[in-house]
């Protein structure tokens, strides 16, 4: 009998041949296209946590507001004038004072969430552009990534879970502070009193929420991370495409030679202090040589090379270290021009480089 188990493995980046973890260039084009890991749940409990804060802090002052609300229009609710737009602004001039102030700081909490996520500013209208293909409902496709994945199903287990954490923490803080509201109600406190009380109730059960939220949307975080390398992921054949056209990018070119000129320098003084001689050009070139016997040609190989203050850096390391260094001007230009680091000597400056290795150990013997 076959097995009709859902697979949530069924819709992975290796099903379609995905296998090969997102190249650096992949990622940034993503992000310039406004596509990163992102979760919403951070923001709205970034900016939820805000709120409460600020809720907080403005409590007695939004108490006083509402007031000051109820006693203006408790006052005029008999007169015949009540309906006016003088009345109107009036309310909509205290609502404003009481929610405007939390509304901002709540704000500028989803504001830092979203730089927190994006590591910094972040622009694209790609993510807004029209697209014909989005009009047209793809309920399979819905279906797919909402219900019938690890998402889907992530989603549908973290909302169940806030909900019921929160109503089993509510019941619990509600139960364990009720008595003292019924004893206030019962010795004829002012309404002040049970307000106050009522107050603390609410504030702790949002202090709650707001902790439980931000530990879920961390958690909302790492999963939407790894869901977004899984989107990301490269077939091998993409992988061979991209280093195809970053072998032909100048740009590229150019940052791959500036890392290796970048590495080269840092090895100058060893392969400085490793070399038999140093060929120079009073002022503008100085070419290190090494002979190594293991070699087959049997040739001196070029162990550094360096113009102008690169040049001057070789010869002082060459003078700290006591190695010959030999002043040629035509050699040095010419060694400089034709290789590179590490290649043997062409062969038309081996006669005149057997004559200066042969000075050198003349001069050795002495």
């Amino acid at each position: 009998m076959k097995d009709s188990r859902i697979d949530l493995q069924w819709f992975s980046a290796e099903a379609e041949g995905r296998t090969e973890e997102p190249s650096h260039i992949k990622l940034d084009k993503a992000r310039k296209e406004g596509r990163v890991a992102k979760s919403q749940e951070f923001n709205s409990s970034i900016a939820f946590l805000f709120a409460v804060i600020a809720l907080i802090i403005l409590s007695r002052s939004i108490f006083h507001q509402f007031i000051e609300l109820c006693i203006f229009f408790f006052s005029r609710a008999g007169t015949e004038d009540f309906f006016t737009a003088a009345n109107a602004v009036a309310f909509f001039r205290y609502f404003a004072r009481m929610v405007f102030p939390i509304s901002l700081v709540a704000a500028t909490g989803g504001i830092l969430g979203n730089l927190i996520q994006n590591r910094g500013f972040l622009f694209s209208l790609k993510p807004i552009t029209p697209k014909f293909s989005n009009v047209i409902p793809h309920i399979a496709q819905y279906l797919k990534k909402t219900v019938f994945s690890k998402q889907g199903v992530f989603n549908i287990l973290k909302s169940i879970g806030k909900v019921s954490i929160i109503v089993a923490a509510g019941y619990s803080m509600i139960k364990s502070d009720l008595p003292d509201l019924l004893f206030l109600i019962q010795k004829g406190e002012n309404i002040e009193g049970c307000i106050g009380v009522i107050a603390s109730m609410v504030l702790k059960i949002l202090i709650f929420a707001a902790i439980l939220f931000i530990v879920i949307s961390i958690l909302d975080y790492y999963v939407q991370r790894r869901e977004f390398i899984e989107q990301m992921k490269m077939t091998k054949q993409e992988v061979k495409q991209e280093y195809k056209e970053m072998e032909g990018d100048p740009e590229v070119k150019s940052h791959i030679e500036a890392a290796k000129r970048e590495l080269l320098r840092r090895n100058i003084p060893k392969m400085v202090k490793e070399s038999d001689v140093v060929i120079t050009n009073p002022t503008h070139y100085a070419v290190a040589l090494k002979y190594d016997p293991t070699i087959p040609n049997g040739a001196p190989q070029v162990n550094a090379k360096g113009e102008d203050e690169l040049a001057q850096t070789i010869k002082r390391i060459a003078r700290e270290n006591d190695i010959p260094m030999v002043e040629n001007r035509p050699l040095a230009r010419g060694l400089y021009a034709e290789t590179k680091v590490g290649d043997i000597i062409p062969e038309a400056y081996f006669k005149v480089i057997s004559v200066i290795y042969a000075q050198l150990k003349k001069f050795n013997k002495r």
